[in-house]
């Protein structure tokens, strides 16, 4: 069981013994006393703290990094719904503290957030706690929130399971009018379940609000400023922090920055290109194998006759109970999990050859671990969250209709084969989605302390140019550069943890521009 899954199956439990309450389907007034919320407006509500470190040392028990000397902590607090009525109605958060035996010379905590929008800060910490440097580790607090709407914080739950089931088993490449209303039908049903359960509440989950809710964070935890590490969206949200709150920044490292400069289409381009860039370096790293490829000497193809064959008969698994098939939307799914890291390059190649000769269960498996899909055939929140957030952020005059996005995949399919006609119907989901908007502030973070943007010459998630637009956008930015593969650099490489160390310790920035080799 991976450290992701197993938090998520026992998270229920964990926070009922936490904090003694569960989250409903929508936000709430929390049972706080009017005191309590008049205390917000002035300072951050307290979290309570609980020790759960016998159920994380449990969990973690036998993966790389556990025989560190860890303390784990599970919290809650309660910030206010809407920041513009600090009086008003609260929300709960949830958050997992990791403390390494042995501190000394404490600086103070170190908030993380690992991307998404929608996966679980809380959940993040786990893996964090084991593979971070430990000279970070001996100097801060590891502290991870689930952002609003997410995981155990108010979750937005409004996506029905067999909704995820077929939106990932649709067509991922749909280039034809009846394919594209197949598709997009699936994304209309999706808004419609969350405007039903949600409302005008669906703007809630917003960027904006996240990061006035972690300025309430840094104070509950008695920081005087912010030191954080956000990965991916986790950019987003950092760099949307500073720009709120430039004074309160100590140090921020944003690895694999998302482009704060492109729109949604452009964002989509990109992608799409970096995936295919992705996907060539995956075939090349197979083929250069001494033992030889499983997909023989062209992977490209030979994931193209997979998919094919797929669409004519899915194929079955051979997992104990397993019954579903593995459509080319599954395939796709797999493969695109794949990308974001060279780790899973083994899995992927060994599941797409057992696909071929009639198992799919290394796709499903692989599908799965990226839509949130557990065990048991329910999800996580993590679909349901994203969408939400990253719609919520997204101005009405970026989103793309029926037409124009079939035009766009028609023309992408020719660039980028793999997946530009998927990226290209991903943009309809903001035109579909009923609720407020909260678009992201222009950040440049003036007045800030230097804040080091990282990137990855071989990202094919946030590809590099996005990092150098952040760096330069950013008043204080200073742009590091790794020449690897995969998405994100921290801590994967020796030449940007030394940096990234002397600056979340000793607030010594890297040399703007510093290019760090692939090994």
């Amino acid at each position: 069981m991976s450290l992701r899954r197993g938090l998520l199956a026992a998270s229920t439990g964990l926070l009922l013994a936490v904090t003694g309450c569960t989250s409903s389907g929508s936000p709430q007034a929390s049972e706080t006393s009017a005191a309590a919320t008049t205390a917000a407006e002035a300072e951050a509500a307290p979290i309570t703290w609980t020790d759960c470190d016998a159920q994380i040392t449990g969990l973690i028990a036998g993966t790389p990094g556990s025989e560190r000397d860890l303390f784990f902590e599970c919290g809650r607090t309660e910030v206010p719904i809407d920041h513009d009525e600090p009086d008003g109605e609260t929300l709960p958060l949830f958050l997992i503290r990791a403390k390494l035996a042995g501190q000394t010379d404490r600086i103070g905590s170190l908030l993380v957030n690992p991307g998404g929008p929608g996966a679980s800060g809380a959940d993040f910490v786990l893996s964090q706690a084991l593979t971070l440097p430990e000279d970070v580790l001996r100097r801060f607090d590891l502290v991870g929130f689930d952002p609003r709407g997410v995981g155990l914080s108010t979750p937005v739950e409004c996506i029905p399971a067999d909704l995820k089931d077929r939106s990932v088993a649709a067509e991922p490449r749909p280039t034809t009018p009846e394919q594209m209303d197949q598709v997009l039908a699936l994304t209309d049903e999706a808004a419609d379940a969350c405007a039903e359960e949600y409302a005008e509440a669906l703007g809630t989950f917003n960027t904006v609000d996240t990061a006035r809710d972690m300025d309430l964070l840094r104070e509950s935890l008695g920081d005087d400023q912010l030191t954080y590490l956000g990965y991916s969206y986790g950019t987003t949200l950092g760099s949307t922090y500073a720009e709120l709150h430039p004074d309160r920044v100590r140090a921020l490292v944003l690895d694999a920055a998302e482009d704060p400069d492109a729109d949604q289409r452009e964002k989509a381009e990109a992608a799409s290109a970096g995936l295919e860039a992705g996907f060539d370096a995956f075939a090349a790293d197979c083929t250069g194998l001494v033992s030889g490829c499983p997909l023989g000497g062209d992977p490209r193809r030979f994931l193209e006759d997979l998919l094919a064959a797929a669409a004519g008969a899915p194929i079955a698994s051979s997992a104990p109970g397993e019954t579903r098939s593995a459509t080319p939307g599954v395939i796709m799914t797999a493969v695109l999990a794949a990308m974001y890291d060279p780790a899973r390059w083994p899995q992927l190649s060994q599941s797409l050859s057992a696909a071929g000769t009639g198992d799919a269960a290394g796709v499903l498996s692989l599908a799965d671990s990226y839509s949130g899909r557990l065990d048991d055939g329910s999800y996580t929140n993590l679909l349901d969250a994203n969408v939400a957030i990253t719609c919520a952020d997204t101005p009405e005059d970026e989103t793309y209709g029926e037409e124009q996005v079939l035009q766009l995949a028609q023309e992408w399919s020719q660039r980028y084969p793999l997946f530009g006609a998927g990226a290209a119907a991903g943009l309809y989901s903001c035109a579909a989605w009923d609720a407020p908007r909260t678009p992201l502030p222009e950040r440049d973070a003036d007045g800030s302390a230097p804040i080091v943007v990282v990137g990855n010459s071989g990202d094919p998630v946030t590809p590099l140019p996005g990092a150098v637009d952040m760096a330069e956008d950013l008043g204080s930015g200073v742009l590091v550069t790794w020449q690897g593969q995969g998405h994100t650099s921290y801590p994967r490489t020796p030449c940007v943890t030394d940096a990234v160390n002397a600056y979340l310790i000793d607030l010594v920035a890297p040399q703007d521009g510093l290019t760090c080799p692939a090994a």
